[in-house]
């Protein structure tokens, strides 16, 4: 009896925006990497694969990208940069209330990771396959990310309005959570990415313990 093998991530569409793509055959090579590495990891993805994929020769990607590392590196930058816009994004003119500024954040984090699931997977889980020099420009964006919910949640603990017992931990574990959205999302769930935003942002401020005069979902 044949048996199904379980899928990485429930997505099956390697969705990129225009804006993320280079024109010709680099754009082909960079949606045929991303499914490939999203599905099966960096590892598990040959060039011949990936060549297959786009309907040209091994060698010719070589003109494009000088390795397969290239392509990933190239997925795993756009991925953290579309992360940062969309929570800078969400953020602007939220208010002063770190509340509303964490739910806000939340609202941009996950719904990056709902939007572009392959590409938040492979941004996130095979960044680690990267050369230093190859991951530095993912790695300085996320850390962008990342000290923009720290100044957050550290400012609103020292306002009384959350009580963690340790800043970074909260915001590993709310970080953490929003990342696995990416595993189990697709634009056909029967839950909306408004709702599955929201209900995340008040799971976060429960996380924080947030005192009650939040903002409303």
């Amino acid at each position: 009896m044949l048996q199904t093998a379980t899928r990485r991530l429930a997505a099956t569409d390697a969705t990129l925006l225009p804006a993320h793509k280079p024109p010709g055959t680099r754009g082909l090579i960079l949606a045929a990497g991303l499914k490939l590495f999203a599905e099966r990891g960096y590892a598990g993805a040959s060039i011949r694969e990936l060549a297959d994929a786009v309907g040209v020769q091994p060698a010719s990607l070589y003109a494009h990208y000088p390795s397969k590392e290239h392509v990933l590196s190239a997925l795993c930058r756009i991925g953290h940069e579309e992360l940062l816009r969309r929570v800078r994004r969400t953020l602007q003119g939220c208010g002063e209330d770190p509340r509303d500024q964490v739910f806000a954040y939340v609202r941009g984090h996950v719904g990056m990771q709902s939007a572009f699931p392959m590409l938040a997977v492979v941004a996130n889980a095979e960044l680690h396959a990267l050369s230093p020099a190859l991951s530095a420009a993912s790695l300085g964006l996320r850390q962008q990310s990342i000290q923009l919910l720290t100044d957050i949640v550290q400012r609103g603990a020292q306002q009384g309005v959350f009580t963690v017992p340790d800043v970074w931990l909260a915001v590993a574990a709310i970080g953490a959570m929003g990342d696995r959205v990416a595993y189990w999302y697709t634009p056909d769930h029967k839950l909306s990415t408004r709702f599955v935003c929201e209900v995340y942002a008040q799971y976060a401020l429960r996380i924080l313990a947030a005192s009650p005069a939040g903002p409303s979902a």
